[in-house]
């Protein structure tokens, strides 16, 4: 158990012993709700923020900002709709973004949200260079009280993502403790952060928005066993859990399986070995840096094997980094779990085995290499054990390793990596893909490159046309004769994307969920306004 939670949930396992032996119950043994008011919720979902609750430093990418709102948003179908902004407008070079807001919205502390916020929220973003990506932002400028506008450096069709994650702070009461202490516009504000303990808040009341139902939300921070424990001893009323307690039933609560675009996927070295990257690392694979062998594995992995050995059934299969979102090309499903075809792969390719080891060869080049995974993480050891043994009868062996993600970013250029991603942002694609990207960070760290990929990458970010951007988007990924898929180059190996369980009171509507991105920030309260008891 992570130490930071341990005397906490020893406390909370106490409270839990005292309150199965009858003591300090304050309501019958039949109640189906928690023992707190029918307008409160006591949750446990993870995804405590590290930084706080700072947009300006990337809190709310990954999900609902809670705290504060944003400029448009994505409603329970992923449609884009607005939420302080009534209006808004591209010019025709796709450079400048004027944006109407409403005139009705208020901070929690009574104060009116204008276009000055708006400006100093994207400015300071700007600045401190953190995980949201301002970049193409060149100037934004309070037009008038309710009117803002964006000026870009280029054309970049996805910066519409940055009004739908990007909460609106204010200008007048931001300071060096805001991450602790947040004033925003949205549906809730916050009353006491215990710090890897619980957070406590209650409802807006200068919320613009549909009222929620629930006053007041408790979220508490557990160890996924503290969690379960928690659930069964009926003192959450949510709780998200692992696909290894999901065959367990707990009485007066159901299970509500969330589909997610929660990806793991194998990152091969597309170059021969021999290169460094800007900083001086090696990279380069001779093995994986064949197709072949990409294009081997991609095809003999029994991607449903792994969802029922290793998720209990919870998850879909993966063909790409965005399964299921608007810009997806269905075209890049292909027939998995075919050893027989991998082999005829590998043998046209060229690979055999020469010295009858077991083991193919082409040249020199034993098909032989490392994987790593980040240690502690079960669920991609498990993943990763079981792709071995899949491709082992392939004549590729694949050593696996774990390490910590320090000891990972000085081997993940130069050999394969099990990661994660997934996004409601197309730009992650371009990310991943795009030969600017190749070498940085964790972007496109196999140095992948085609041409014709980046020319439809780069029409998807620069036209100002959406529905053409999402041609281009899954252009990129097949067209038929190339892309960046497993159809098509084959730079990763995607495996599943893993479903979002949690366990919610029989009573407890939450509501029409989205396809989750990845595992940061909490996705399921997106539409916590809609969340109330079932009559």
């Amino acid at each position: 158990m992570n130490k930071k939670y341990a005397g906490f949930a020893a406390m909370i396992m106490l409270l839990f012993a005292f309150v199965l032996t009858g003591c300090g119950n304050d309501r019958s043994a039949s109640s189906e709700e928690s023992k707190h008011k029918i307008d409160e919720l006591v949750l446990s979902i993870e995804g405590e923020p590290e930084a706080g609750f700072d947009p300006a430093t990337g809190w709310g990418r990954y999900g609902s900002p809670l705290f504060q709102s944003t400029l448009l948003k994505r409603d329970n179908d992923l449609n884009i709709i607005n939420d302080l902004a009534t209006n808004y407008h591209v010019n025709d070079d796709g450079k400048v973004w004027s944006v109407d807001l409403r005139d009705d919205a208020k901070f929690s502390d009574g104060k009116p949200v204008t276009a000055e916020d708006v400006e100093f929220t994207f400015e300071t973003a700007l600045k401190k260079g953190s995980v949201v990506d301002l970049n193409v932002l060149e100037n934004v400028e309070a037009v008038d009280p309710y009117n803002v506008e964006f000026t870009l450096k280029k054309a970049q069709s996805t910066f519409i993502n940055s009004l739908i994650v990007t909460g609106i702070i204010p200008k007048h009461a931001y300071g060096k403790d805001y991450s602790k202490k947040p004033i925003g516009s949205g549906p809730y504000q916050l009353v006491q952060w215990d710090k890897g303990q619980q957070l406590i808040v209650k409802a807006n009341p200068e919320y613009y928005g549909q009222k929620p139902y629930f006053k007041k939300l408790t979220f508490l921070f557990l160890s996924e066993d503290a969690t379960f424990a928690a659930a069964k001893a009926k003192e959450v009323d949510v709780a998200a859990i692992p696909a290894s307690f999901s065959k367990q039933a707990v009485p007066g609560m159901k299970l509500a399986v969330v589909k997610s675009v929660d990806n793991r996927g194998i990152m091969f070295p597309c170059i021969e070995s021999g290169s460094k990257t800007k900083s001086g690392l090696p990279a380069g694979n001779d093995v994986t840096a064949d197709p072949a062998i990409r294009h081997a594995i991609n095809t003999a992995v029994d991607r449903q094997a792994l969802i029922d050995g290793v998720l209990e059934g919870h998850g879909t299969k993966a063909y790409t980094s965005a399964d299921g979102l608007p810009w997806w090309n269905p075209e890049t499903v292909f027939h998995d779990g075919d050893a027989a075809g991998a082999k005829e792969k590998l043998k046209e390719a060229g690979w055999k085995d020469t010295d009858g080891d077991g083991v193919l060869e082409k040249g020199k080049v034993k098909a032989q290499f490392t994987l790593y995974y980040p240690a502690g993480d079960d669920i991609r050891q498990s993943i990763a054990i079981a792709v071995a043994d899949m491709i082992k009868p392939l004549g590729i062996v694949m050593d696996i390793e774990g390490g910590s993600w320090d000891a990972i970013e000085k081997e993940m250029y130069s050999n394969a990596v099990l990661l994660g991603w997934g996004s409601h942002d197309p730009h992650e694609m371009y990310n991943l893909y795009s030969s600017k990207y190749a070498g940085i960070d964790y972007n496109n760290t196999g140095f992948y490159k085609n041409e014709t990929v980046d020319e439809y990458l780069e029409k998807a970010l620069s036209t100002t046309d959406m529905n053409e951007s999402m041609e281009y988007w899954k252009k990129a990924q097949w067209d038929g004769n190339t892309g960046l898929s497993g159809k098509g180059d084959a730079p990763w190996a995607w495996l599943v994307n893993i479903d979002h369980l949690y366990l919610v009171k029989d009573r407890l509507d939450i509501g029409k969920q989205r396809i989750q991105p990845h595992t940061h920030g909490w996705p399921l309260t997106y539409n916590i306004e809609e969340w109330k008891w079932a009559e």
